[in-house]
């Protein structure tokens, strides 16, 4: 029996992601009091083909169960705004998958609201929780590298390449008026903020639509997953890639492009970080390997390992050197730290994990996007 025991659970959303939250948390030890899905009908076969014993009606059923301690969110993103507010004012510890909200305007709101509850209130950005990540972040906060003077790199999958492939995140009233760069790119964005310490005052954006028309099935599909039946031709106005340049508060420069349309790349998450004594990078698609270059001795690649690894990455690895942590492994580092925190009724000073108010900057962030790649120009941040 482990302090998680304790704790009980429950998830609104049962598609592709909110099954990840569901495996991870019984992996955890924490319990799953149950599921809400789209419609109580989806809601109960899901929760039956997952094994979970309860399939909530409505989000007042699930609010009303006292039982439950933590409620994660893993609904389409125009949710969120609404259903965190609820889960809050009924005064449950939450975890929302990003991006937080459709605009810096909600989220604004609610990193007031988590604030005020006293509850612990966070975003869903595990990658933050590959351990070379973690490893990175302790890095450069002992100056490591020196100086962060230029940061790159790119976060690109292929799975929305064909006019066939279908997802609600196409939808601009569900999933917000950004789609590569709300979706993947904000993982990149929170990511590398959180290894550097450093945020973004200025962007100058490119966005652009390569499937201006795509094949919208009758029925819902599950991320990832291809879609059957018969079709209907839908106009598309979210990006299907973009590329942007960014001028950080310290006066470094980044540069990242994102893509739901680069054939092959099945989710690549890049990032390069030059600073003036040494530079590092990492892939997603390589996660237990980590780049450390130099001007005047070998390049190193650092392998997650216990005996090489700094305190940081330690605490977030679970697996012996050589065995590879993946993407599951990631959410179950995320929830432990996150459901440490619960346990204790508050965040920690050394917590890691992204809060609302990290949710936030990332949607300032989108926001800028938006309006530079409108307006064809420098956008700083504190015009949001």
């Amino acid at each position: 029996m482990t302090e998680f025991s304790q704790i009980a659970a429950a998830v609104i959303g049962t598609g592709f992601i909110g099954t990840v939250h569901v495996q991870t948390l019984r992996r955890l030890g924490v319990r799953v009091a149950g599921v809400l899905g789209s419609t109580p009908a989806r809601g109960a076969a899901r929760a039956g083909e997952i094994g979970v014993e309860k399939a909530y009606g409505s989000l007042d059923e699930l609010l009303s169960d006292e039982s439950v301690d933590v409620v994660h969110v893993t609904s389409p993103n125009q949710l969120h705004y609404p259903q965190v507010k609820a889960v809050i004012a009924a005064g449950k510890h939450v975890i929302c998958e990003k991006p937080l909200a459709m605009t810096s305007e909600q989220s604004a709101k609610m990193a007031e609201l988590a604030k005020a509850s006293g509850k612990v209130c966070a975003v869903c950005y595990n990658i933050r929780f590959y351990p070379l990540n973690q490893q990175a972040h302790a890095m450069v906060g002992a100056g490591d590298l020196g100086d962060i003077r230029f940061v790159t790199g790119h976060y690109h999958q292929d799975w929305l390449a064909k006019a066939t492939d279908w997802n609600w995140r196409l939808q601009s009233e569900i999933g917000g008026a950004l789609r590569s760069v709300g979706d993947i790119g904000t993982h990149w964005v929170d990511l590398t903020s959180f290894i550097t310490g450093m945020k973004a005052s200025a962007v100058f954006a490119d966005l652009v639509t390569f499937l201006p028309e795509r094949q919208r099935p009758s029925g819902p599909v599950e991320t990832f997953s291809s879609a059957e039946g018969a079709t209907e031709t839908v106009p598309i106005d979210t990006d299907d890639a973009s590329a942007i340049i960014i001028r950080y508060e310290n006066g470094a420069r980044g540069v990242v492009t994102t893509s739901q349309i680069n054939i092959g790349r099945k989710n690549s998450l890049h990032w390069d970080i030059a600073g003036s004594t040494a530079s590092a990078a990492w892939d997603s698609e390589t996660p237990d390997h980590l780049f450390v270059g130099h001007r005047d001795a070998p390049n190193q690649t650092l392998m997650r390992d216990f005996t090489l690894m700094n305190e940081a990455g330690t605490r977030a690895a679970s697996l012996p050197p050589g065995h590879v942590e993946g993407f599951a492994d990631s959410f179950f580092a995320f929830f432990r730290a996150v459901y440490s925190d619960v346990a204790t009724g508050s965040r920690k000073a050394d917590s890691t994990w992204a809060t609302f108010d990290d949710g936030h900057y990332e949607m300032r962030f989108c926001d800028a996007v938006v309006k530079s790649a409108r307006q064809g120009r420098w956008v700083d941040l504190d015009e949001i």
